[in-house]
């Protein structure tokens, strides 16, 4: 049997690169014939550059950028020929946060793009996803040159100290530079749907704190450029989709951008199964999360898609409107506490039960 294995990141326990590993390790103990093909996946989120690293090769500079709260982070910038590739979450992710998400800022994501752009870059390609931030992109913006009235670099606190933003310096600064944000979610900044409201509890915004701070978002907005704050993605990294956009960015879903890269698609043709994965599977998954978008994929080329996952909180109606024929908890199988003690030797004792029922 030919089965292609393409899940995301565990958060907090796994990269993708090593989800995949553990499931093929626990697949192979039930199958060891069976022709196992791993194509570890991205949504733009953490993982981004190293899977688009192993999928198309490339150089890797190092950099050294300012994290959320201002102390000095190692980051990457992947060069595949003159196109960069950069991951937000190396300087803003949920790991970075010590002092509160309403307080970080996104100042080391502009120092990323602008070492793309010093090093020669022609296309800049921010992955965004798994954010700690919700400051709207202010802090890039600010680190690219852009200017205001109030203060840019302090995080969402601040935004409703800003009146006028001069976004031209930084469009200056990327002059010929074409900008692609790889969006891990659809959402718009603001709203019911935005990113305080779908992403603020679990980086730490307390439940009675969400309409203020996202009312800080909506004045920032006010200020730089309501419309484009409604588009698809604008509302993906804590805002950072949406200050891409003003300055010109092109949008693309991130599990689209990786697909392409490791050739999902034509992978997916040449197998009889296709094996996804993520920490949580459930109905965000949705929004552009790498379950659907593998889902998708093996849906057009006809062949069955299953998800192992830490925990799964969707039914059996709601996973096969996702695409996926079965889903499989980590947690029900392993318990959770051997899920997070030893998450690569717990996914492939799943990774061999499931092998018991689709390996034919």
């Amino acid at each position: 049997m030919r089965v292609l294995i393409a899940p995301d990141k565990f958060a907090g326990t796994l990269t993708a690169v090593e989800a995949a590993e553990a499931i093929a390790s626990g697949w192979r103990r039930h199958a060891p014939d069976d022709q196992l093909d791993l194509a570890p996946m991205s949504d733009g989120g953490p993982g981004f550059v190293d899977v688009i690293h192993a999928a198309l090769g490339g150089e890797v500079l190092a950099a050294t950028v300012e994290a959320p709260h201002g102390e000095q982070v190692p980051a990457s910038v992947l060069f595949v020929e003159d196109v960069a590739y950069v991951e937000s979450a190396q300087a803003c992710g949920l790991h970075l946060i010590t002092g509160g998400a309403e307080f970080g800022s996104t100042v080391g994501v502009g120092q990323l793009v602008m070492a793309a752009v010093e090093s020669g870059a022609s296309r800049v390609v921010v992955g965004l996803g798994g954010s700690g931030t919700n400051d709207g992109g202010a802090g890039m913006l600010a680190a690219l040159g852009a200017t205001s009235d109030g203060i840019l670099d302090s995080g969402a606190i601040a935004l409703d100290t800003i009146h006028e933003v001069d976004l031209a310096p930084a469009r200056e600064a990327l002059a010929g530079v074409e900008l692609v944000a790889a969006t891990d979610v659809d959402i718009p900044l603001t709203g019911m749907f935005g990113a305080t409201k779908t992403f603020g509890p679990q980086k730490g915004i307390a439940e009675e704190r969400i309409v203020e701070v996202d009312g800080w978002l909506e004045s920032f907005a006010a200020a730089a450029g309501r419309r484009l704050s409604l588009e698809k993605g604008a509302g993906a990294a804590g805002g950072i989709g949406y200050a891409l956009l003003l300055l010109g960015a092109v949008r693309e879903p991130g599990i689209e951008l990786v697909a392409d890269a490791v050739r999902l698609a034509e992978r997916a043709a040449k197998a009889d199964l296709v094996i996804t994965g993520e920490g949580a599977f459930d109905f965000s998954s949705r929004s552009g999360k790498v379950p659907y978008g593998v889902a998708e994929v093996a849906g057009t080329a006809l062949r069955p898609c299953v998800a192992l996952a830490g925990q799964v909180l969707v039914g059996s109606r709601e996973m096969r409107a996702l695409g996926v024929e079965s889903a499989y908890s980590l947690v029900e199988v392993v318990g959770e506490e051997r899920a997070f003690a030893d998450p690569m030797g717990s996914l492939a004792d799943l990774a061999e039960r499931v092998a018991r029922t689709w390996s034919h």
